[in-house]
């Protein structure tokens, strides 16, 4: 059975950072992409992030481009958000997913629907 561990989730001042982190147990995230999502309350999941498995390849929505870096740890079989000069737009539940079907992070974004393992979500919240 696969289960995902997020962590890292908070309550931040605009301008603060924080570092998001997951991985799980059951799956060898080596392995696959693996994207950060994102919701805020009565808006669509987004894609925000996302980090090949077969090469260095990233993605990063426009909205967080310069100030999220989504790093991988393959000897911790761990992935990483680091979220800096966070606003209060950034407000939402993050979590984190497999695309077990992909090694490669398409060039426009996480597809929701293509991501067949998910975390539980961790809940952000920026405001001063």
């Amino acid at each position: 059975q696969v289960q995902f561990v997020e962590s890292g989730g908070g309550l931040v001042q605009p301008g603060g950072s924080l570092r998001l982190s997951c991985t799980a147990s059951g799956l060898f995230l080596n392995y696959y992409a693996v994207g950060w999502f994102r919701q805020a309350p009565g808006k669509e999941r987004e894609g925000v992030s996302c980090t090949s498995s077969s090469d260095s390849s990233t993605y990063y929505a426009d909205s967080v481009k310069g100030r999220f870096t989504i790093i991988r740890d393959n000897a911790k079989s761990t992935v990483y958000l680091q979220m800096d000069s966070l606003k209060p737009e950034d407000t939402a539940t993050y979590y984190c997913a497999a695309n077990t079907m992909r090694t490669r992070c398409l060039g426009t974004g996480p597809v929701r629907h293509e991501y067949d393992y998910w975390g539980q979500g961790t809940q952000v919240t920026v405001s001063s």
